[in-house]
Order: structure tokens, then sequence, then C-alpha cells
């Protein structure tokens, strides 16, 4: 239950002659560069405060706005620095002892992803996240720790570094924990771990996440995700409650460089990709030829509301970063559903024989 003071104090709104809006341009004006694209968000997030404080809410929805905040906002400076990297998060059992199979594999893991100039991401505590990281090794780890009321002691690997970052909120924690992944493996675990898996693919089925690749890894003849597969199956497939489509969202591995190697055919050719008013962009590192179109076009047009899929250089109206200007863009009209069906279609775009050749 949320915390609510004795106190029933009716809110209130000050009245006051001072244009309260006028001050939050001016305020957004001096604090932003000149000529940010982000200053109206500013004025937006400045202006929430502004109504916040204007209703004076209890102390205790304000601590929670303040501590949210602060906590977000040290995060985005503190990984600043790790922008460049591509990263995979990587989750399973903080109770994996050091002698178990599963935890040599997360080591090696770790040292596999490293190998291809992927950071690796973990919740900083022991078991599997120890073992990630210690394969890996502090230069290519990142520790997202949660501060609790009794010891909650990170790793080895990234004690004390600036690779550290605490989270006092479990939902912010796990909010970075997608927001910084460009693929997640997870490893056999309790309660935790499968909440991780469930959520990420909830939020890459409904779109409320970008598509990454989700590799479940366990050791060769191990049975804890097929396991977890034959009841999805079973009980959620074939009772209707997902797409058999939405199986494409996962894949099973049995090794590190089954793993890695995944997340790296993943980008061999898709970069990202973004909404753009009413169609949804993919950036790709190579055109893609005239054979590969059609065969978009024929197979996957049930994934566009209308029209069909078109390729072409940035369109000028779009706003991008530099480094990506030069990427060529496939752009449709998506339906926003089916994210299982663009997985599949993320798996054609990404073959080599479907490139424009020297592009």
């Amino acid at each position: 239950m949320p915390y609510e003071s004795d106190e029933r104090v009716p809110p209130h709104f000050r009245i006051s002659d001072v244009d309260l809006n006028k001050k939050v341009e001016e305020l957004s004006s001096l604090s932003a560069p000149i000529n940010s694209p982000n200053t109206k968000l500013y004025q937006a997030m400045l202006s929430t405060l502004v109504r916040m404080a204007q209703a004076d809410r209890s102390r205790w929805d304000a601590k929670i706005m303040q501590q949210t905040l602060r906590e977000m906002e040290h995060a985005f400076s503190a990984l600043e620095p790790f922008k460049q990297r591509r990263k995979v998060t990587v989750f399973g059992s903080a109770r994996t002892p050091s002698s178990h199979p599963i935890y040599a594999l997360a080591r090696d893991l770790g040292a596999t992803l490293a190998k291809h100039n992927l950071m690796v991401i973990t919740g900083a505590g022991g078991g599997i996240m120890a073992a990630a990281h210690e394969g890996a090794g502090l230069e290519n780890s990142l520790g997202f720790n949660i501060t609790l009321p009794f010891e909650q002691g990170a790793n080895a690997t990234v004690h004390g570094s600036n690779n550290l970052l605490p989270f006092h909120f479990f939902f912010l924690r796990k909010l970075f924990f997608v927001k910084e992944a460009d693929g997640l493996v997870l490893c056999p675990g309790g309660f935790g771990t499968l909440d991780e898996a469930l959520e990420v693919l909830t939020l890459i089925q409904t779109g409320k996440s970008p598509l990454v690749p989700v590799v479940l890894l366990d050791q060769p003849g191990g049975t804890f995700w097929t396991s977890a597969l034959t009841f999805i199956h079973e009980q959620l497939q074939d009772n209707g409650y997902i797409l058999p489509s939405d199986m494409h969202l996962v894949r099973l591995a049995h090794s590190a460089e089954e793993a890695a190697e995944e997340i790296d055919q993943f980008y061999r050719n898709y970069h990202s990709s973004r909404w753009l008013k009413e169609r949804y962009v993919i950036r790709l590192n190579h055109a893609l030829n005239e054979a590969a179109m059609q065969q978009l076009n024929s197979e996957f047009g049930d994934l566009c509301k209308h029209g069909d899929f078109q390729q072409h250089p940035r369109c000028e109206s779009e706003q991008d970063e530099p480094e990506l200007c030069h990427m060529t863009r496939l752009v449709f009209a998506f339906s926003g559903r089916n994210h299982g069906r663009l997985r599949q279609l993320l798996d054609l775009v990404n073959q080599e024989q479907n490139w424009v050749k020297n592009a």
C-alpha cells in the first residue's frame, strides 16, 4: 500500500499574477543550448512540475517525482560515455554457484560478447551476473545495482567503478535494462528471470520496446528453456493467447558463441528503426536488391496497413543523427501488430544475398 499522511489537506492552487508559462519558456531557453530540438520537451517537463507544485501534492508524491527525475538524469549522464557501444543485457539466477556448469557458460558468454565488441549489462549481483561480468571484464561491463535496506553488494568486477549505477526504484532499473539493450540473453533463473523474460517479450510483442534479439541460453542438454517453450506452445499458443508468429521473438541457444552469433546476425544489415508520423522506418546498412523488394511485398504485405514497401535515401524532413544520414531507409505503413512477423522480415533483410552488391 502507498504511504498516506494522516493529514488529509485538500489541494489548493496558489493565485498569482505571474505568467508561469512565460517563466517556463524563459527558464528552458536559458538552460538548453540555442536551437536545441528538445526545448519544447523541456518546457513540457517543467510545466508538469509547475502543475504539481500548484496542486501541492503530498510529500510522498513529491518525493517519488523528485527521486525519479534525479535518478533518471543521473543514469543518462553516467551512460553517456558508453553511448556508441552496443550492449547486451544478461539475466539469470543470482543463486547459481560458481561450480555450476551454467556459471561457466555465463562466464564464457561474457567473454564471447566482449570479443564481439558488445558490452554486458547485468544487475551487478552474484551468480549469473557475476559470471557474465567476470568473463567480459570491467571495460566491457555495466552493472545496474538496486539499493536495498539490507546489504546488496556489487560483484567484484564492477564494485567501486564508474561502470556501476545504483538504482533506488526497481521500475527505473528495469527500464534501463531494456532501454540500453541491443540484445538480451536469458540464462536459467527464478521468479526474477522469468519476470524479466515475459516482460521483455510483452514489451516487444506490443511495440512498446524496439525489436531486439532475445536469446534463451541453456547448457547443452539442458531442459530449463525447452520445458518453458513447451508450456508456451501448448498453453499459450495452442489456446490462442499468443500468435504463432510471436514465437519468432525468441531464439534458443546452447553455447556462448551461438548466442553471440544470433545477436551479430540480427545487426548484419538492420541498424535501427523509428516511427516517422504514420510510417515505420527501418535503417539499413546495405540497400536491398529488386528481388528482395519483390519478396518483401509478396510475403510480408500483411504488415502494411496500405501501400507497399519502399526503399529510399533519408527523407529531408527526417531529423536524424549525422552518422545515420547515409543509411538506406526501408519505409512502410506498418500496422503496428504482429511483431513476430516483423522479426521474420528482418531475418530476410539480414541475408547477404538480398543486398545490392557493393552497396
